[in-house]
């Protein structure tokens, strides 16, 4: 008679151990435990410890590094963009603060007076140009970084450009406003 509840092939509960299994040959099967399943004749059985590394001279192929230019050239557009474009821009601020006095910009109604800035005309273009420089640097850095962080591309890299990218504005903004507040000091100063 046969147990429905036990899949064909299998001992019932309580008999000997099949052949195969990991317990001793002729040992009882323990009462209460789930009956394994014995492999049908011809089926691969996957060896006790795992299979073993590559034998000979054949290895596995691995995958290239991917490139991390994405995100030296990222870090590297964030750096000149935050560093290099605030220190020009600082330098003609200092000459436009020499050449041109708060007072002159501001008028009595407290609009900005464009035409009070073309005794320095040359340097305020340069600024401006260093401004819109450092704009576009600074963008593609912070898109090329978020590329390199996304694709694994010089992830750190990546990382530090979107930093010193969102920094840059701040940076070009205090160095304008301290160098010229410095030339406009030095140039307009009521006690000399």
């Amino acid at each position: 008679m046969t147990d429905p509840f036990v899949p064909p092939g299998l001992p019932p509960q309580g008999s000997a151990v099949p052949q195969g299994s990991p317990l001793p040959q002729g040992s009882p099967v323990p009462q209460g435990s789930a009956p394994w399943q014995v492999p049908p004749p011809g089926a691969y059985r996957v060896p006790v410890g795992g299979y073993q590394a590559a034998v000979g001279g054949y290895v596995a192929p691995t995958a290239p590094a991917p490139s991390r230019a994405t995100g030296a050239v990222s870090l590297a557009a964030a750096l000149i963009a935050a560093l290099v474009t605030p220190v020009v821009a600082g330098v003609l601020a200092l000459q436009i603060g020499l050449a041109v006095s708060v007072d002159d910009l501001v008028s009595g109604s407290g609009e900005f007076v464009i035409a009070a800035l073309s005794p320095a005309r040359i340097q305020t273009l340069w600024a401006e140009i260093m401004f819109w420089l450092g704009t576009a640097l600074g963008l593609f850095g912070l898109i090329a970084g978020i590329i390199a962080v996304a694709r694994r591309r010089g992830r750190g890299m990546g990382i530090a450009a979107i930093v010193i990218a969102a920094l840059g504005p701040g940076i070009f903004f205090l160095a304008v406003t301290l160098m010229y507040g410095i030339g406009n000091g030095i140039a307009f100063d009521p006690l000399m």
